[in-house]
């Protein structure tokens, strides 16, 4: 992979492991569902502006449009609401480290999937150890004796099997420039999302000068600019590839926490670190390959 997909990847799993510190203010005045509710909604809002700067006619059939809208449903509405409904009874950490499980799903789902990415050794091995590093991340949330449910869990963690298609259906929306594609299918999610936010918390109100610049950043820079560069990148480096910032932001979450909200550095978190930073480089490949390119030319006789 690219170095500059590379660093597309790993600037979208610092910009999402931000939103937790994001949530953290918006949740001071605004119920989950409903901040799910507004992130998509202006999510969709800055992709159309975004359209209709560049002035790009989205032409779509009925069945196309359909098809987004549900794609969109998938991806946004459905994980979103799983994760609203169980972070009432965990922890908002032990829910971050359930989503860095997508891209075990991701690969798993290409495996069966029809002219999906078939899972490669080196992938696998990349997959495992980035999952160990999140069991070693997690050791010092659960300890904290938070009470989380195992039902509560096991809900969360549809959200990352949600991802886990999600990724592989994106494929099939390849012809549809990246900004069309997040526009639709946002609007499609804020659409379902909007009578399940007003039902379960009714009309939101925020007052103070953070909640909007919270919402104007998870919104139009961690929704809008960051789903349009995933659906840029996507057909370029693979399902399995695109699900990495996952795997990153729980590590950027705990970075930014020490850094700004001077929150203990763990040794378990240093460990998890680790262990995720050596997933990437097995998931990249590109070590195995110098190898390979290394064995080969010791192998070549002389003269």
């Amino acid at each position: 992979m690219a170095l500059k997909y590379w660093a597309v990847i790993l600037i979208l799993g610092i910009g999402w492991g931000m939103s937790f510190a994001l949530n953290a203010v918006l949740l001071r005045e605004l119920g989950p569902v409903t901040i799910s509710f507004l992130r998509v909604a202006l999510g969709a809002l800055g992709c159309w502006a975004w359209v209709l700067l560049a002035r790009r006619p989205v032409r779509l059939s009925v069945r196309r449009a359909a098809a987004l809208t549900g794609f969109g449903v998938l991806s946004y509405a459905g994980p979103f609401a799983f994760y609203a409904l169980g972070q009432q009874h965990v922890a908002s950490g032990v829910a971050g480290i359930v989503n860095a499980t997508t891209p075990a799903f991701t690969v798993a789902v290409a495996q069966f999937w029809p002219g999906g990415e078939r899972a490669t050794l080196h992938k696998v091995a990349g997959v495992a150890c980035g999952l160990c590093g999140i069991v070693l991340l997690s050791l010092p949330v659960l300890g904290q004796g938070s009470g989380s449910e195992a039902w509560a869990i096991l809900l969360i963690l549809c959200a990352p099997v949600c991802y886990g298609f999600s990724m592989n259906i994106a494929r099939s929306f390849g012809d549809l420039q990246p900004v069309e594609m997040a526009a639709v299918a946002l609007t499609g999610a804020a659409a379902a999302m909007a009578p399940l936010s007003l039902w379960l918390e009714g009309v939101p109100a925020a007052t103070r000068p953070e909640t909007w610049a919270a919402l104007a950043m998870i919104g139009f820079v961690l929704t809008s600019a960051a789903f349009i560069a995933l659906y840029w990148v996507l057909p370029k480096v693979g399902p399995a590839n695109i699900s990495i910032p996952t795997m990153v932001a729980p590590v950027s979450a705990i970075l930014l926490g020490t850094w700004l909200l001077e929150e203990a550095l763990q040794p378990a978190h240093l460990a998890g670190l680790a262990a995720i930073l050596s997933g990437l480089v097995l998931m990249d490949g590109r070590l195995f390959r110098f190898g390979r390119k290394t064995g080969a030319l010791q192998n070549q006789p002389d003269g």
